[in-house]
């Protein structure tokens, strides 16, 4: 009786047959920063782990790359320059999805994309 229903069927269920799960759809997100010639701006920005970091008295225009193939990617940059115009943008595969840009003494901008 043991064997009529299957009960000592010795099959895996994890017998290798199903396919690894391989990411895809890479994302490429670029951080920019752009102000007047010659200025410097300090500027904050998440990596690609979401980790805070920063660049001190950073030439502009400045710019930083992201390519990740999880499904979100938070683009995030903000900066303060010695220049009066300063602006920000994020770029998700080649299409604009934040921009600013400020013109004051000391300006300083941020730019959030969440939906990268």
């Amino acid at each position: 009786m043991h064997g009529i229903f299957g009960s000592h069927d010795n099959t895996a269920a994890n017998s290798g047959l199903a396919a690894e799960i391989v990411p895809f759809n890479p994302k490429r997100v670029v951080l920019e920063v752009f102000g007047a010639p010659g200025a410097t701006a300090t500027i904050n920005y998440l990596d690609v782990n979401a980790q805070p970091q920063q660049v001190k008295d950073a030439p502009l225009p400045w710019s930083f790359t992201i390519t990740s193939t999880e499904p979100a990617v938070i683009g995030n940059v903000v900066a303060q320059g010695n220049g009066d115009t300063l602006g920000c943008r994020i770029i998700v595969n080649g299409e604009v999805k934040d921009q600013r840009t400020v013109h004051k003494v000391d300006a300083y901008t941020f730019c959030l994309d969440k939906s990268g």
